[in-house]
C-alpha cells in the first residue's frame, strides 16, 4: 500500500438502518388537540378576567411550537442524503431539541414572571371555573404525553415534545390544586405560589434536555461511550498496532458515528476485518456509521491536531 491510501481504505456502516420511528401522527394530534384547548382555554380566561388560564394558555402555545418545531426536525432527519448535505438533514432533529429547550426555558421565565405579578398584585378569580378547564388541560396534555412516552428515552427530540406535554399537564395540574384551595380558602395568593412551584419542577427537567442538545450541537461522545473503552477495543484486534484520529458523535439524536485511523504494519486485511469491526462497534456501543482508514504506520497522513 506505500504511503498512499488506496480505494480500499474507507468503508462505511451500511446496511444498518437506525431511521427515527416515526411520530408524525402522534405530532398531528398532539397538535389539533392543544390547539383547540388553548382556543377554549383563553376564551375562558378574558371572559371571566383570569390571568392563570390566559397564561396557562400562553404556556400551551409554546409548547405547540415545539411540537411543530420537533415535528419539523423529525421529518428533516429523514430526508435523503445529497450533494452539499451529504449526511442529509439528520441534524436538525438536534436542532430542534435545542430549540425546544430554550421554549422550555422561556416558558419558565414567563411563568414566573406573571407569578411575581400576580403576587404582588392579587386578584380575585372565580375558583370552579379555573378547576374546570385546566383539568380538561390536564387530560388532553397528559393523553398527548402519553403519544411520545415510547420515544422519548432513543430520542431528546422526541423527549423534548414529551416533556412540553407533561410540563403542560403538571401546570394544568398546579392550576387545578390552585382552583381547590382558593375555594376552600379564599386566599389569591395560592395561585402564584403554585405557578412559581411548577416553574421550578419544569426547569429542572428541562436542564437534561438542555444539556443533552447542547452536548450533541458541539458533537461531544455521547454519555453512555467511553472512548478509551472504543480505542481499547480497536487495539487489541489482530494485526492492529495502534489507532488514532478517533472521533465519536451524534449524526442526530438516534443516530451515532465514528470515524477513526488504525495503524495495520501488515497492510490492509480485507473488507472482512472492516465488517467485523463495524459489527463490533454497532453490538457493543451502538454506534451504526463508522468509518475507518487503515494506515500502515509510515507517518504518512497524520495530524497531530486531530
Amino acid at each position: 500500500m506505500g504511503a498512499g491510501h488506496s480505494h480500499h481504505d474507507h468503508d462505511h456502516g451500511h446496511g444498518h438502518s437506525h431511521a427515527p420511528t416515526d411520530f408524525g401522527r402522534a405530532f398531528a394530534i398532539g397538535i389539533a388537540l392543544n390547539t383547540a384547548y388553548i382556543v377554549v382555554e383563553a376564551g375562558y380566561g378574558f371572559a371571566i378576567g383570569s390571568m392563570s388560564l390566559l397564561a396557562d394558555a400562553g404556556h400551551n402555545l409554546s409548547d405547540v411550537l415545539g411540537l411543530i418545531i420537533a415535528w419539523a426536525g423529525a421529518t428533516l432527519a429523514k430526508r435523503p442524503p445529497s450533494k452539499r448535505y451529504t449526511f442529509g438533514f439528520r441534524g436538525s432533529s438536534i436542532l430542534a431539541a435545542l430549540f425546544n429547550a430554550v421554549l422550555l426555558l422561556i416558558a419558565v421565565g414567563l411563568i414566573a414572571l406573571e407569578a411575581i405579578q400576580r403576587i404582588v398584585y392579587p386578584a380575585p378569580v372565580p375558583g370552579g371555573t379555573i378547576i374546570i378547564v385546566a383539568a380538561i388541560g390536564i387530560v388532553i396534555n397528559g393523553a398527548t404525553a402519553l403519544l411520545f412516552a415510547r420515544g422519548r428515552k432513543g430520542d431528546i427530540n422526541i423527549r423534548g415534545a414529551y416533556l412540553h406535554m407533561a410540563a403542560d399537564a403538571a401546570v394544568s395540574a398546579g392550576v387545578v390544586i390552585a382552583g381547590v384551595l382558593i375555594l376552600l380558602t379564599g386566599a389569591s395568593w395560592i395561585d402564584p405560589v403554585t405557578s412559581l412551584v411548577i416553574g421550578l419542577v419544569i426547569l429542572l427537567s428541562t436542564w437534561g434536555l438542555l444539556r443533552d442538545s447542547v452536548k450533541m450541537s458541539l458533537a461531544a461522545v455521547p454519555d453512555h461511550i467511553d472512548s478509551d473503552e472504543v480505542r481499547d477495543m480497536l487495539r487489541d484486534m489482530d494485526g492492529v498496532a495502534d489507532v488514532h484520529h478517533l472521533h465519536i458523535w451524534n449524526m442526530s439524536t438516534t443516530e451515532i458515528a465514528l470515524t477513526a485511523h488504525i495503524v495495520m504494519p501488515g497492510g490492509h486485511p480485507g473488507d472482512a476485518f472492516l465488517k467485523r469491526v463495524q459489527s463490533a462497534l454497532e453490538n457493543r456501543f451502538h454506534i451504526s456509521h463508522s468509518t475507518i482508514q487503515i494506515e500502515r504506520g509510515d507517518g504518512a497522513g497524520r495530524c497531530e491536531q486531530c
